[in-house]
């Protein structure tokens, strides 16, 4: 039974676990492209700039991963706001300060790489407040280009 164990974690740390399909939950995008996981983290990364977002944190569970000595496929949360935005959500709602920085989470497929994120004006609906809508469908506007710009 021990053997049968270890056969199980070398074969489990040693494959790749691929993300699987992302459910779809109200007020989430996901998109599928073709290319790999770097060429498409590199493109995310020069749209963000492009449309004047900055980049705050990025979150990576295969690094993680990979110090423990498990091999899982790539994925990175990458955390983007701008002061710009910061400073109108402030403004309209403290509370809300908590939704930022906003995420994209991008995951390495068999077949190429999924990228997921929640719409902002989904995210600070809850608040009610009428400038923080406002910002937030201005927001959804910006991620809708950052995509299109990364899938060209």
């Amino acid at each position: 039974m021990r053997f049968l164990r270890i056969c199980f974690l070398v074969l489990f740390c040693s494959t790749p676990a691929w993300a699987a399909e992302t459910p779809a939950i109200e007020g989430t995008r996901v998109f599928q492209s073709a290319l790999t996981f770097d060429e498409f983290l590199l493109r995310l990364k020069a749209s963000i700039a492009a449309h004047k977002m900055g980049i705050v944190a990025e979150a990576c569970a295969d690094c993680g991963a990979r110090k423990i000595g498990v091999e899982i496929a790539k994925n990175r949360v990458v955390m983007i706001y701008h002061p710009r935005f910061a400073v109108r959500m402030l403004k309209a709602s403290i509370a809300a300060g908590i939704e930022a920085p906003l995420r994209l989470y991008v995951a390495e497929q068999k077949n190429g790489t999924q990228l997921t994120y929640r719409l902002p004006s989904f995210t600070f609906a809850p608040y009610g407040v009428q400038d923080l809508d406002a910002m937030a469908y201005e927001l959804d506007g910006i991620f809708e280009k950052i995509v299109a710009d990364t899938l060209k």
